[in-house]
């Protein structure tokens, strides 16, 4: 990837008059919160959010509710350790605690991150064979190689520009949640009053509308990118080196994180409320193929429902397999002390650019088999859920402890939604678990 042009930084491009604080422009402070959020919302978050919202109406929108905070304080944790250390979770993985634990965490991420990548690359064939036809597998070949172009050879600020832009892609379901008949009233009702039932679908669903709104591969991603803004913009300095830069640095991860989440969130809702009210009312309470879920944007977008839904799959795989490929990479790299980094020439970086390739390329290797695209992006969500666990655990423990953090050590309400988000978690994979076997 072509080397950056020098850029203003936000955290000291506006400085106020009081030292150590500064009042960033919102655009310029929106940059890994937001790409991590948008990437949230992926072919595999619009899978599950669809299949949520046909099966079971509007009873599973509270989840996104619930998780707003959640994912927003985990997110922020995440994002504050790469900030304070100038390390990724990997690398700090690595220098803190043994090879057993480092290996058992970075293992399930390459696995769980290759297989997303997988279903992504199938979902994106899918939908484009939906409006052009042709065989699905050409597809899945074309998109695999330009997303690992993009990452290697398209110059990492542009780059970034591109993936902000995608995000407004996903704005189509919002127009269409105030386009078709929604009951307004059963929707508010259940986004403050869940409608738990005991059983194997309802509980599955549910570890994966968490599993994709609170996806492993994001930590890793935000805490990647933080530590690489450190090493590129010549200014900062990690906190635990430079403590004088907190104030301006807390502030902007808080605004970014905040509104990067909140836009995720927003449009996870639309489109489960949005196929509630058009294709659960329909009697389709099982998605199954692109042509089923692209039927819930038909009252907004008549005969072009097809290919608006396939643009918006198109383009939030392309958001998120970069997303995915790199945490991996991140994730591996760290892991093994290589030189990691976006903004790296790929000479610099030749491993890390390897392992973006070969997780695309492991990815893409499970569309030969008779997978339905859409049913693995589902089942992708509810693994992801899964590794989220123990992920989110490592990342509590190491948050809160001096030798790691200094005195940026993660504390108070932050904390407390930290371990909130982390047992609601694992109590909903143990729920899941138990009315499973």
């Amino acid at each position: 990837m072509s080397e950056a042009p020098e850029t203003l930084d936000p955290e000291t491009e506006h400085q106020s008059p009081v030292v150590g604080t500064c009042k960033p422009r919102l655009l310029k402070v929106l940059g890994p919160g937001l790409i991590t959020g948008a990437s949230d919302d992926d072919p595999s978050g619009i899978a599950t959010y669809s299949q949520a919202g046909a099966q079971f109406g509007y009873g599973l929108s509270w989840t996104l509710l619930l998780t707003f905070p959640l994912m927003t304080a985990v997110q922020m944790i995440s994002a504050r350790m790469g900030r304070t250390t100038g390390r990724g979770l990997a690398g700090l993985l690595r220098q803190h605690y043994p090879s057993y634990v480092l290996l058992s965490i970075v293992i399930p991420l390459l696995i769980a991150n290759s297989i997303n990548i997988g279903a992504d690359l199938g979902a994106m064939a899918d939908a484009t064979r939906l409006i052009i036809g042709g065989p699905q597998i050409v597809y899945v070949l074309l998109f695999a190689v330009i997303s690992t172009a993009l990452q290697i050879f398209m110059q990492y600020t542009r780059y970034v520009a591109v993936l902000k832009w995608l995000a407004l892609i996903l704005l189509v379901y919002v127009a269409t949640m105030f386009m078709v008949q929604v009951s307004w009233g059963e929707a508010l009702y259940r986004l403050v009053v869940p409608d738990i039932t005991w059983s194997k679908e309802y509980l599955t669903t549910l570890v994966a509308v968490f599993g994709t709104t609170i996806s492993p591969y994001l930590f890793f991603w935000q805490a990647s990118q933080e530590a690489e803004d450190v090493r590129e913009l010549p200014k900062r300095r990690p906190l635990t080196r430079a403590p004088q830069q907190a104030p301006a640095a807390l502030a902007r991860i808080e605004l970014d994180t905040i509104a990067g989440m909140g836009i995720s969130n927003f449009i996870a809702l639309a489109i489960m409320i949005t196929t509630a009210a058009t294709l659960n009312v329909a009697g389709v309470k099982d998605v199954e193929t692109s042509a089923q879920a692209a039927e819930a944007l038909r009252p907004i977008a008549g005969p072009l429902a097809e290919l608006v839904f396939a643009l918006g799959v198109i383009g939030t795989g392309l958001l998120a397999i970069p997303v995915l490929a790199g945490s991996a990479a991140y994730a591996v790299g760290e892991a093994r002390k290589w030189p990691v980094g976006l903004a790296r020439q790929p000479l610099e970086a030749k491993a890390f650019y390897i392992t973006i390739a070969v997780a695309t390329l492991v990815g893409m290797t499970l569309n030969f088999t008779p997978i339905n695209p859409i049913k693995a992006l589902y089942w992708t969500a509810v693994i992801n859920g899964v590794v989220a666990v123990p992920v989110m655990v490592i990342m509590m423990l190491m948050s809160a402890q001096t030798k790691i953090m200094g005195e940026f050590t993660v504390k108070g309400w932050l904390k407390a939604l930290g371990w909130c988000a982390t047992a609601i978690m694992a109590a909903a994979v143990a729920a899941m678990a138990a009315t499973s076997f």
